[in-house]
């Protein structure tokens, strides 16, 4: 018996979490934010899933759905699927010329804070005795050993951020909900709305779509053991350096 929670479900890689933990029939509580009521998410018919309305700046709104939860007693997994690259008015700087300090907090509000919000708020539910999953969903370039390109300054300090909140939580978390695993996931490059402008650039076979993105994460998630917590790991399930 698994109750799960998949942050950020209204498209792409949280809706594609959505559609197959909906597949495994020991997923007996399926809880699913969304920012917009236009989300696909809100036409999938299934009785275990419920979809709860959430802007993650804004924490009120985080405990009061954390509230609501508490009502299944326990979770067994959070899959974190927050994140901004660009938008209208937002894109990845190219050069220091590029930085304005009211898009860099756009970038740590969705992509860093939101996640840290949640598990502040999610203690609770994760306070029992049967093996727990806390995976976000970050970034490759979010890695400082790895960036070897600079650019994307909001993207990726945002990235690197949210894997040191992270991590911090999953020392907490060792003292306060100890049978909990908390891991931060790359996905790959994923034919989604995020990565589409930026796709030209991908080489050929590392442009995944959204069925084996998830599928092979939730291959990742299957196989952690109590050690992986507070570890970035890869889609393939190798170990990504900080």
């Amino acid at each position: 018996m698994t109750i799960a929670l998949v942050i950020g479900a209204s498209r792409g890689i949280g809706l594609e979490f959505v559609r197959q933990l909906l597949a495994d029939q020991q997923v007996t509580k399926l809880y699913a934010t969304y920012r917009q009521v236009t989300s696909p998410l809100l036409q999938i018919q299934d009785h275990r899933l419920q979809c709860l309305q959430v802007d993650v700046t804004i924490e009120d709104q985080i405990a009061a759905v954390a509230k609501i939860m508490q009502e299944a007693g326990s979770l067994h997994l959070v899959v974190n699927c927050v994140g901004i690259l660009h938008t209208e008015q937002l894109q990845p700087e190219k050069s220091l010329r590029h930085i304005e300090s009211d898009r860099l907090l756009q970038y740590f509000q969705t992509n860093s804070i939101g996640a840290v919000l949640w598990a502040k708020h999610l203690v609770p539910l994760f306070k029992h005795p049967e093996k727990s999953i806390f995976a976000s969903i970050s970034a490759k370039v979010g890695s400082i050993g790895d960036n070897q390109l600079g650019g994307w300054y909001g993207y990726r300090a945002s990235k690197a951020a949210l894997n040191m909140l992270m991590r911090n939580v999953s020392i907490e978390y060792r003292r306060t909900c100890p049978n909990s695993i908390v891991v931060l996931l790359h996905p790959g490059t994923t034919d989604t709305d995020l990565s589409q402008p930026f796709q030209a650039n991908v080489p050929e076979g590392k442009l995944f779509g959204v069925d084996r993105t998830v599928s092979q994460l939730l291959t990742v998630i299957n196989r952690l053991e109590s050690p992986d917590s507070g570890t970035f790991f890869n889609w393939d399930g190798t170990k990504l350096p900080w």
